[in-house]
């Protein structure tokens, strides 16, 4: 009984250890060198309409996380395609990376401390 336990935590762990390799959080300049290196890819802000209006990345599309069709426009997204995620600190992009993950993306670049972060870096945005 004590080594099914042993098994079942490890295999736990493991499962554990590939769901968190699916999201990589990544400072501004490695996110954009990212970016830069993916020939096909999705960026996604995960802010309101109003946020993404006041500045947003280059090429990015918006989806807002709180919204209650998040998922379901989320899941027409091309899956095979690595996905680029940020908000404005780095909260919401965190929490739908987790979705996005749970809905089968395999490839999700989450934007550490958020577009604040990358405007920091003198990147650029598109007003």
């Amino acid at each position: 009984m004590k080594n099914n336990s042993v098994l079942i935590l490890f295999f736990c762990l493991l499962s554990g250890a590939a769901f968190s390799q699916k999201i990589n959080t990544l400072k501004a300049d490695e996110f954009e060198k990212k970016m830069t290196l993916a020939k096909e890819k999705i960026i996604l802000d995960v802010r309101t309409a109003e946020e993404f209006k006041e500045g947003h990345l280059p090429g990015a599309q918006q989806l807002d996380v709180h919204q209650k069709d998040f998922k379901e426009k989320a899941a027409k997204l091309d899956k095979s395609k690595p996905l680029f995620v940020y908000c404005l600190g780095g909260v919401r992009s965190k929490s739908a990376s987790s979705i996005l993950s749970n809905l089968g993306f395999s490839t999700i670049y989450n934007l550490e401390g958020g577009i604040q972060s990358w405007e920091a870096g003198k990147k650029p945005v598109v007003k």
